[in-house]
Order: structure tokens, then C-alpha cells, then sequence
């Protein structure tokens, strides 16, 4: 897919479930010494080449209101139902009321579930948001801005166990998509696995072996974007 202006393409692959323990906070996902690991894997790769590469961690794409809403009409109103069918079959404001009272009480305590939120998210709308946040990152990162178009994203949204690697002009042009797409894979087995900043410090390294060999740095190379892992 193209972006925009710049002509970025964007590839994603999903990142499994695993067993669960998976954190869905940006913030402590990666540990302070796992955050160094990163930055200086990024470092390293831009000491080869003038492409610049950025890793993005965010809690979740959008706040999917919808879902809350959803939850709390179906579980409420069943819930509803069944209690009104055993304590007063003929009351139909004993329905209403349970049916209100419930549905706001568990679209609440969906917020708190994510597994059980994303249940109530239909996957179209779920995968249409994390792009939409995968390439406004893109662009508000300014990875578009690099001298020669040759910037690359690493990002990662945890509440939907989704990963995107977003790529350039100048990147796509030269290098395979098909290898882009396998970073993003091999991120998603890396977590899934529990080893997601090993698995992220790996791929960083071979896409900067593949940055190198296209665009090797220049003698008034500058770094253009912070090494930091960024939280969304």
C-alpha cells in the first residue's frame, strides 16, 4: 500500500496471542535495559547507512469506543433476560432496568479486559485502525522527511498483537518487499515466543545489513531522528 505524498508502503504481519502474557502497557513493555539494547541496535545500523530506522510501541490504536458500548448490550441485555425470566417472567421494567444497569456495568468492566474487548471489535475495523495509526506514526515520527526516502518504522501495537514495518520510497524501490514483510513476521514469532527486543534488535540489524548494501552512509550523513524507542 502507498502513502501519501512521501510513498511510503506499509506491510504488516499479526502477532499472535501466545500464552497470554503479553503486556498491554507501551510504557513497561520493553524494560529500561531492553530500551538501551534497541537504541543501540539502531545506532549501529545508522553508523552503516543513511537510512534511518525508528521503533514505535503503542497501547492500543484507538480507544475503540464501540466496543464498550457492544459488551455492554449484549452481555447486559442476556444477562437481563435470564434473571428477569426466573425472578419475574411478566416485568418488563425489571428487563429494562437490568438490561440498563448491566449493560453499563459491563461495557465498563470491558475496558478493563482487553481480551474481551477485542472480542466485541470486529477484525476489518480492528486492522483498518492500526494501519491508520501505523502510518500516522509514520508521518508524525517525520520518517518521511529523510534526505533520501529512506526511512523505516518498526511499530507495534500491543492491545491489538499487531506489528508493521513501514518503509520509504527510497526503500521499496530497492529492496524486495517480501523481505520487509518477513521482518514484521519474525517480530510477531519473536514475541509470541517472549523474546521481543532480542527478536527486534535482530531484525534491525539485518534490515540494516540491507539498508547498508543500497544506501551506505555518506561522508555529511547526519542523524535525522532520535535512537530512542518511541511510546505511543
Amino acid at each position: 500500500m502507498v502513502l501519501g505524498g512521501s510513498g511510503a508502503v506499509v506491510l504488516g504481519a499479526v502477532v499472535p496471542l501466545g500464552d497470554g502474557k503479553m503486556s498491554y502497557r507501551a510504557e513497561t513493555f520493553f524494560s529500561p535495559e531492553e530500551k538501551q539494547m534497541i537504541s543501540d541496535a539502531v545506532h549501529q545500523v545508522e553508523q552503516r547507512t543513511s537510512g534511518e530506522v525508528a521503533v514505535m510501541v503503542v497501547d492500543e490504536s484507538d480507544s475503540y469506543p464501540e466496543s464498550r458500548l457492544l459488551a455492554g448490550l449484549i452481555i447486559g441485555t442476556t444477562l437481563s433476560l435470564a434473571i428477569t425470566e426466573a425472578l419475574a417472567p411478566d416485568s418488563l421494567w425489571i428487563f429494562l432496568a437490568g438490561s440498563i444497569g448491566l449493560g453499563i456495568l459491563f461495557g465498563f468492566l470491558t475496558e478493563g479486559v482487553p481480551p474481551l474487548k477485542r472480542f466485541f471489535i470486529p477484525t476489518p475495523r480492528l486492522e483498518a485502525l492500526v494501519r491508520t495509526r501505523a502510518e500516522k506514526a509514520f508521518y508524525d515520527q517525520g520518517l518521511y522527511k529523510t534526505r533520501d526516502e529512506t526511512g523505516v518504522l518498526f511499530f507495534l501495537s500491543l492491545f491489538e498483537r499487531k506489528i508493521w514495518v513501514l518503509a520509504d520510497r527510497g526503500i521499496y524501490e530497492k529492496i524486495d518487499r517480501d523481505e520487509l514483510q518477513g521482518f514484521a513476521s519474525r517480530i510477531g514469532r519473536g514475541i509470541r515466543q517472549g523474546h521481543a527486543a532480542q527478536t527486534i534488535v535482530e531484525m534491525i540489524g539485518e534490515a540494516g545489513s540491507l539498508l547498508a548494501l543500497h544506501f551506505p552512509i555518506k561522508n555529511d550523513d547526519t542523524n535525522e531522528l532520535s535512537n530512542e524507542v518511541i511510546i505511543g
